[in-house]
């Protein structure tokens, strides 16, 4: 009996140093709407604070389990029957949230709080609301307690989530939970977790043990080395391997950890496309039936159906989602052209390529549905007969969204210009390497999804995602340097709508917020010191060839126009991304894929004549391999005047340099020359400046 009552005492003692933990653990310079992130739908404050050091606290439970939460528990552990502080936990009225315009499905997760001095009332009408509840309570809160206001609450969007590819680099279990518990405290309500791709499976199963004993494991530990040497696999346990998998037990276990905060994890096993490492393991999936020769799936072969059928159910027996992401993009097909069994489907289904592919993700959508299931995939998926409970994640151009929503389906919008945050975040020259690009917190924030949709399409739209692809992201920090805080911006869209933009507010609520996640253990981007955009972008530049014609005499790239022949003397700089549409862009590998000549109208003596390339290697963008400058004064008989060749390829990953000629000579015609002798790569400049 006295053994019991010490083992009670030491539950109420651990229980109570949790909610003092709770209180302090998340420090807050504004507990109010102008510091909570992501803001709620209609807060209103009030005078006081609820005190929690060392107050006894009652606990009323109206609503039973629901309310139950790794949150509440310590508050009802130590709960005190004649306490004069009331903690109650009610349901959730219609009338409550009547002034809320609700999307289908938001009710699930809407709550009300209500905090006064002696008071906290939480009314919610699922165990998800209620979590969603405390996720606000824990950032109105300081080391005095909770900050006195009422609160009515719901998401903008039912999908709320962001991507992380472990294939590219392994991530450990504890790296996992960290990113989840910060994702709880913002709104996040799933995680997608990139399970399988060429650079490693990382999923154990049992069926099939190679693919963990072998396609899990490389001999070079950054992608890059591994790509450049081959793209081989190694066995488990051979020296120096770099990899790692996942046990079944432990993805459970990661599972119940998230469902406690809130969070569904939906796996994604990638097909028919991005198989490398299936067919290394499994080479009798692939068309040739050799390794290291294909990297689709075979969908012509009965064995690819047995095989990913089998695979799915275990995965299905692993993570309890709804729905299951089959990847869908991206595959390559050519090895399907010369495949007898590819050939033989493609007569059959009366169908081509895309075709098969399409029957091949129809399969799986009928198959994920008989097992209670609902099929996602990225929008190269749209072509494919899927069930109407499909959901489509658009990762390209909007309008793949507006076919997506023609075909019935549930559209997750995951752009690239707004979604992909493997791009440079600040001044790319000052960060560390990325794929390319530029994409800022401002920039994610001002993202309004489906704005070039109409009411009845935008329907459609059930949230957002955030993906954050790791090829050049090797370390456990770089990967939380690259997630947050743009995260956060994800977080306010998809929870608050945030269709007014006020970027000065969350750029205040987000500098406290970074300060939260690394009180957290999390290597967040300093934004306190972000350099932001390039500075020539920002002022005109003048010169003797602004507003000068132009002659092309090699095409210009229709995607790449920066606004027609005209952008290269209008004056306007670019960015640090050619995705800002001021950087026009060449390609080809014959002769000279940048080759344009400029009437200055008459004979002019000139001194300069200059241009900005830049390279970014993540998209093929180099430095040109050769580039001339050639005067005239006919426009027909040209001088050069500057020459310069460099036939090997600057080892830095992204940069801008300046090519110039400076002299002094008599001429009305400037031609500029310049050529990429890599196949797939392009040149990029912005402006071409004489004076």
């Amino acid at each position: 009996m006295n053994i019991d009552r010490r083992i009670r005492k030491r539950v109420k003692t651990l229980a109570m140093s949790l909610v003092l933990t709770f209180a302090v653990a998340t420090p807050q310079s504004n507990a109010s709407a102008q510091g909570i992130l992501p803001k709620p739908q209609s807060y209103a404050p009030a005078k006081g604070t609820f005190h929690t050091r060392g107050r006894q606290v009652r606990v009323e439970n109206r609503v039973g389990d629901i309310a139950r939460n790794i949150y509440s528990e310590p508050w009802m552990a130590v709960s005190k029957g004649g306490a004069r502080q009331v903690m109650i936990f009610d349901r959730l009225s219609p009338k409550s949230i009547a002034g809320l315009t609700l999307k289908d499905g938001a009710e699930a997760e809407a709550y009300q709080l209500h905090v006064s001095p002696d008071t906290i009332l939480i009314r919610a009408a699922s165990a998800d609301g209620f979590r969603l509840a405390w996720a606000t309570v824990r950032q109105l809160t300081t080391k005095k307690g909770v900050a006195c206001c009422d609160v009515v609450d719901a998401p903008a969007y039912k999908w709320r989530s962001m991507m992380l590819d472990v294939s590219r680099h392994f991530r450990s279990i504890d790296f996992l939970k960290r990113q989840i518990d910060a994702m709880a405290r913002y709104k996040f309500n799933r995680l997608h977790l990139h399970l399988t791709d060429a650079a490693g499976w990382r999923i154990e199963i049992k069926r099939y043990p190679r693919l963990t004993n072998l396609a899990a494991w490389r001999p070079y530990a950054t992608w890059q080395e591994w790509t450049d040497n081959g793209g081989k696999y190694v066995e488990e346990g051979t020296p120096g391997a770099y990899g790692g998998y996942y046990t079944q037990d432990q993805l459970r276990e990661l599972v119940s950890y998230a469902a406690d905060r809130g969070i569904t994890i939906v796996p994604e096993i990638e097909m028919p496309g991005h198989s490398e490492e299936v067919l290394a393991a499994y080479p009798e999936l692939s068309c040739s039936h050799e390794p290291y020769k294909d990297s689709d799936l075979c969908p012509g072969s009965v064995a690819t159906y047995d095989f990913m059928e089998n695979v799915l159910l275990e995965v299905m027996d692993i993570f309890p989602s709804e729905y299951i992401h089959v990847g869908g993009d991206e595959a390559v097909m050519k090895a399907w052209d010369n495949c007898l069994l590819c050939q033989r489907m493609m007569k059959e289904l009366h169908t081509d390529k895309a075709g098969l592919q399409a029957h091949l993700i129809t399969h799986f959508g009928n198959f994920l549905n008989a097992h209670g299931r609902r099929l996602v995939g990225w929008d190269e998926v749209i072509a494919s007969r899927l069930a109407p409970n499909t959901t489509v994640m658009v990762w390209r151009e909007t309008d793949l969204a507006r076919k997506a929503i023609e075909h019935g389906y549930d559209v997750v919008l995951s752009p690239g210009d707004y979604c992909y945050i493997d791009r440079y975040q600040d001044a790319p020259i000052t960060q560390p390497t990325a794929m390319g690009g530029y994409l800022t917190l401002k920039k994610m924030y001002d993202y309004v999804p489906g704005d070039d949709l109409t009411a009845d399409e935008r329907r459609h739209i059930t949230g957002l995602q955030a993906n954050l692809w790791a090829e050049y992201i090797p370390s456990d920090e770089q990967m939380e340097y690259m997630f947050w805080p743009r995260a956060m911006a994800i977080a306010e869209i998809g929870w608050n709508g945030a269709e007014k933009k006020d970027y000065a507010d969350f750029h205040r609520r987000a500098l406290a917020e970074c300060d939260t996640v690394r009180a957290m253990g999390i290597h967040a981007f300093d934004l306190r010191h972000e350099i932001g955009e390039r500075k020539e972008s920002f002022t005109p530049v003048k010169h003797k060839a602004r507003g000068c014609r132009v002659t092309y005499n090699t095409p210009l790239h229709p995607k790449y126009t920066a606004g027609g022949e005209q952008a290269l003397v209008d004056g306007v700089r670019g960015g640090w991304t050619y995705a800002d549409k001021r950087w026009q862009g060449f390609t080809g590998t014959e002769g000279w894929c940048l080759d344009v000549t400029i009437d200055m109208g008459s004979i002019q003596k000139l001194h300069e004549v200059s241009a900005v390339f830049m390279q970014s290697l993540g998209p093929w963008i180099y430095y040109p391999t050769k580039y001339r400058v050639s005067l005239s004064e006919d426009g027909k008989t040209f001088t050069q005047v500057y020459s310069q060749d460099q036939p090997q390829r600057d080892p830095c990953r992204v940069g801008y340099r300046t090519q110039a000629w400076h002299g002094s000579r008599k001429a009305r015609y400037v031609r500029v020359q310049g050529s990429c002798d890599t196949e797939f790569g392009w040149l990029f400049t912005d402006e071409i400046v004489v004076r």
